[in-house]
């Protein structure tokens, strides 16, 4: 039987990679302005154009915004496979545990406060990396706080409400901020709240690339450990998981990368919470060997395709992504909650 399952997990995670390409390749040619097929696949070859603005187009708009939404749904997608396992709510998301709200605020502290800098005395970061440093710490402070709550709390329903209570605390913060703020200053962060995948420039993508890259290679090392979370805390501990080490690292692996997507992404909701259960449909099983890495492969697939969808009106302009998302993810969640004792996710 555990064969059988591996041979799913290979098996669609073929699939989805497929259709991953697929996607990719149809958000190279399709976008706001139209550029013919011919005229793309000359200028991803490097040949002469007579148009450089479609140049311009492809390699500095078009291409970081695949790579971008191929890495940010991974991330998401595992960030939310993570804190599903750890947290033992299969509602369980970065988005509704508040986790998102905390890179937020270190969003907003840094954009409506800072002028676009993090300083502390002599200390000062600018940018991309002001911008990526105050967003993780601010998902950091909120998981540990879940983590306290979750040796008080062990209802998993009060726990998830306990972090929608933080989200709210949180997001009021944020509303003081934006009152007090320049016109400028609230203009660019609610942009930047709808969500896209267009914030990576071609210059910063390497960077935005390889952080995500190490958050998800630190989580494939996580796989062991996961699995044993799943039998219980105590089963965990006596197959020799140090339960503390074990949580510190997945605070550290999902704050890297709920930070890094949410910096400049914004706050992209549903992803991380309904892909796992697709993965988790599709294989009928919990068994992270191949629950992660189909995640990770559904994850870039949705979001690719949510990508595609907000370039769809074309001239018309660009649908935000927070607008495309929960059209997605909702009916997804709807169904789990239904099927909740049907759907015995975490045997």
């Amino acid at each position: 039987m555990k064969g059988v399952k591996m041979g799913k997990g290979y098996a669609y995670s073929l699939l989805l990679l497929v259709v991953t390409v697929l996607l990719f390749a149809a958000n190279l040619f399709l976008g706001a302005v139209d550029i013919p097929y011919g005229a793309v696949i000359d200028i991803l070859s490097g040949r002469e154009t007579d148009h450089q603005s479609w140049a311009y187009i492809i390699w500095e708009s078009r291409l970081p915004q695949c790579v971008t939404a191929l890495l940010c749904g991974a991330a998401l997608s595992v960030s939310g496979l993570m804190l599903q396992t750890v947290f033992y709510n299969p509602l369980a998301d970065s988005s509704i545990l508040g986790i998102s709200s905390g890179s937020s605020l270190g969003v907003a502290i840094v954009m409506l406060i800072g002028g676009g800098s993090l300083f502390s005395g002599d200390f000062v970061l600018s940018g991309f990396w002001a911008l990526v440093v105050s967003a993780f710490l601010g998902a950091v402070v909120v998981i540990a706080i879940l983590l306290s709550l979750s040796a008080l709390i062990k209802n998993s329903v009060m726990l998830l409400i306990a972090g929608i209570m933080i989200g709210y605390v949180v997001s009021s913060v944020i509303s003081l901020m934006n009152f007090f703020s320049t016109d400028e200053g609230v203009h660019s962060f609610v942009m930047w709240g709808l969500g896209n995948f267009s914030g990576v420039s071609l210059s910063r993508l390497p960077w935005f690339s390889g952080l995500i890259c190490v958050g998800l290679l630190l989580s494939l090392l996580l796989v062991k450990p996961l699995n044993a979370l799943l039998l219980g805390v105590r089963y965990a501990e006596n197959l020799g998981v140090n339960i503390r080490r074990t949580r510190n690292e997945l605070l550290f692996v999902t704050g890297l990368l709920t930070a890094v997507t949410t910096a400049y992404c914004g706050p992209v909701s549903f992803i991380g919470l309904a892909v796992p259960h697709i993965a988790r449909m599709l294989l009928g099983s919990s068994n992270h060997n191949s629950l992660l890495p189909v995640s990770l492969m559904a994850g870039s697939a949705v979001a690719l395709f949510c990508n595609l969808i907000c370039v769809l009106p074309g001239e018309m302009g660009i649908i935000p992504l927070n607008a495309v998302t929960p059209i997605v993810g909702a009916p997804v969640v709807i169904y789990v909650i239904i099927n909740r004792r049907r759907l015995q996710y975490f045997n």
